[in-house]
């Protein structure tokens, strides 16, 4: 697997945008490299421990639901597929919500057979000032990334893109591997995980928080994503933390 270790000029390149975390994993999962932020990052909420996390796994470094879904989006991108642009909220254990963007894709050898993952993720802000890889679309993500509570037709989202419908839907799809539906759906359900492990709001609050129409949407739709009924995601993480 060292093969897929990029080359130390390629590394360096990583180490100059201290606003992105990138790292390299094997199909098991292992970081075979990481770059500077990566690893100050690890560094300072891991401090008095090995703060080396080359050869472990998101289950050595995050927290159980965490390194669940990781897993869940390493076995997609093992696959063949794609993670584009995923805006994602994070922080909510330390009282504060911080906005990411992230994106992963295959990692190939010579013969063309996948052989792990590469990501990266950067702080929203620091994707506004860069562009990110979907430019076109930054008004639509901060308009889901601030309305994902609300209702939002993709007849609004194109407006807000300044785009029409058809062109609209075609051209996310594109870019995001996704419908534009289907993106928001999984920002909804990504935010309201967190919330069911680190808050202790009724179910039904966060069902209408994140915008769905009710606690039972809201369980049809968390239980297809996660194999889990909100409260049985929130009891079972609950017991994985103690």
């Amino acid at each position: 697997m060292a093969s897929i270790k990029p080359s130390a000029h390629f590394g360096e390149l990583f180490d100059f945008l201290e606003d992105v975390v990138a790292w390299v994993k094997d199909r098991d999962g292992r970081y075979l490299w990481v770059n500077r932020a990566f690893r100050n990052n690890y560094a300072l909420e891991h401090a008095g421990e090995n703060s080396d996390p080359i050869g472990k796994t998101d289950y050595d470094l995050s927290p159980p639901f965490l390194a669940d879904q990781y897993r869940i989006d390493d076995e997609q991108v093992l696959a063949g597929n794609r993670i584009v642009d995923r805006i994602e909220r994070v922080g909510e254990s330390e009282g504060t919500a911080v906005w990411s963007v992230t994106s992963k894709v295959p990692v190939f050898d010579a013969s063309g057979a996948i052989i792990g993952t590469a990501g990266i993720t950067r702080t929203q802000n620091a994707q506004a000032r860069g562009g990110g890889s979907s430019p076109a679309f930054s008004t639509v993500l901060a308009y889901m990334q601030e309305r994902y509570g609300e209702p939002a037709t993709n007849h609004q989202l194109a407006a807000v893109a300044k785009m029409s419908l058809r062109a609209f839907e075609r051209q996310f799809t594109k870019s995001f591997q996704m419908t534009p539906q289907k993106y928001l759906r999984k920002l909804r359900l990504r935010i309201a995980s967190r919330a069911l492990i680190y808050s202790s709001a009724p179910l039904a609050d966060i069902a209408i928080s994140c915008g769905f129409g009710d606690q039972s949407h809201f369980t049809r739709e968390f239980r297809r994503q996660f194999q889990f009924t909100p409260r049985e995601y929130r009891e079972h993480y609950k017991v994985a933390r103690e």
